[in-house]
């Protein structure tokens, strides 16, 4: 099917971190929700946590476009196939609109904007400003020809006197004032904010976005976006030929949804379970994601999946793992305690004060198990607060050209047919395609 080319869409962009873009763009969300709008959700970059948060709004699955791990093409494809059947797409930004790779404009909110030809609404933290926020917001305004900023919505403004100091000597749309409230900004913790799953809905969110913003205005904004060029969205899906399990609860919940998606097309029938509460269902091949072991490590030790899944990669079964589920793997997790864990992997994992690794990482592959491509790029990021002690017979069949991973330039470690790797990878094509052969080849014997 061709895919209409003129949805509306609107970039909810930041001035720095912490501006409050989050909650503008969930706010947003909500009240379109609410008006009977279908809203499809997007995160600007290779965040897990805020998705989970647009998708309980919308009711629909937020994806990811990052510029880095998708490229320009990939961006537009992803758009294009996850808004079909919508009647709006919001896309929260990252960071600072102009924040890029290592300084530039690569993967920025700004350069998602270009490629999608989107105009953004800007938000700007207010507070302990009055006209030099005007300052602020013209710079922005003025740093990249081309950039379609239809409005600002001035965030944490303290009374109706500073509103009046802002309204004074502005020369840009106001699309809202939105006031000091407690209790909507989201729970934080190491690794960002708490997921969905984790949080009571914001009471009112909508509502409030209703009083203080000019949401007709907000319609009005998306629907000024040009069309852009028509494309298929046609993704053609093999029979089913393998059960991949994905760990999926509070322990494991950091996955990329495009990547179950091609895992699907590639020909895996997904199973979705629990690490910590389920018995171990019947599979080919096991996915575990990232996410947070370190605060369910107890319940992962006792778990009677722990020794079936170790018997099961004994027995041959493909098993790959992403930071997380790299620390799930070990032998051990050292948290408040020594934890036991799968023990498939030589190695011992240990959670730290600090991060230990944050950025894109991106390397080739350079053999490995049947799930490992013979060759070719591997691109994701990495975001952890643990360090893995590897065995001195460890063995990696990824070779990095950017990022940390596990141990001297190297991630993905393997023992048979199990690998794991720090980075959580945007999957190519050919990768989800060795990991189904894996698994199919698994079942057969």
């Amino acid at each position: 099917m061709i895919q209409k080319p003129s949805i509306p869409r609107i970039v909810i962009a930041g001035t720095h971190s912490g501006c409050g873009k989050t909650t503008v763009a969930r706010g947003i969300m909500e009240a379109l929700t609410r008006r009977g709008y279908t809203v499809q959700p997007f995160k600007v970059g290779p965040d897990f946590i805020d998705p989970t948060h647009h998708s309980a709004i919308c009711r629909r699955v937020s994806r990811n476009l990052d510029a880095f791990m998708m490229g320009e093409d990939g961006v537009t494809e992803a758009f294009r196939r996850a808004s079909a059947g919508a009647d709006i797409a919001v896309i929260e930004g990252v960071m600072g609109m102009y924040d890029g790779v290592d300084g530039c404009d690569l993967a920025s909110t700004a350069h998602v904007m270009r490629i999608l030809s989107a105009p953004a609404l800007l938000v700007a933290d207010a507070r302990g400003m009055s006209r030099s926020v005007h300052a602020l917001v013209k710079g922005f305004l003025e740093f990249e020809p081309g950039i379609k900023i239809g409005g600002v919505v001035f965030n944490r403004i303290g009374s109706p006197r500073h509103r009046e100091l802002i309204e004074y000597g502005r020369t840009v749309p106001a699309v809202g004032y939105l006031p000091r409230t407690p209790g909507l900004e989201i729970e934080s913790r190491h690794l960002g904010l708490a997921m969905a799953h984790e949080t009571a809905p914001t009471a009112g969110l909508g509502e409030l976005m209703e009083e203080h913003c000019d949401i007709d205005q907000v319609i009005r904004i998306a629907g000024e976006a040009p069309p852009l060029p028509a494309g298929s969205t046609d993704q053609q899906k093999r029979s089913a030929r393998a059960r991949i399990g994905v760990a999926m609860d509070e322990a494991f919940c950091f996955y990329y949804q495009d990547n179950l998606d091609l895992l699907e097309r590639s020909g895996a029938r997904l199973v979705f379970f629990s690490l910590s509460r389920d018995e171990f269902p019947d599979l080919d091949a096991v996915y575990i994601g990232g996410g947070y072991p370190e605060l369910h490590a107890a319940a992962l030790e006792s778990s009677p999946c722990k020794k079936r899944i170790a018997q099961a990669a004994s027995d041959g079964m493909p098993v790959y793992a992403e930071c997380g589920g790299l620390l799930y793997l070990c032998e051990s997790l050292e948290t408040d305690m020594t934890y036991r864990m799968a023990g498939i992997l030589p190695a011992d994992a240990r959670m730290t004060e600090r991060v230990v690794a944050l950025g894109y990482s991106e390397g080739t592959w350079s053999g490995g198990p049947a799930l490992a491509p013979p060759s070719g790029r591997i691109i994701g990021h990495e975001f952890h607060y643990s360090q893995v002690d590897c065995r001195q017979d460890a063995r990696f069949s990824i070779t990095l050209t950017r990022g940390r991973g596990i141990a001297n330039g190297k991630d993905g470690m393997y023992s048979g047919e199990s690998l794991a790797a720090y980075m959580h990878a945007y999957f190519p094509p050919s990768f989800a395609m060795s990991i189904v052969d894996a698994a199919s080849a698994y079942r057969r014997t």
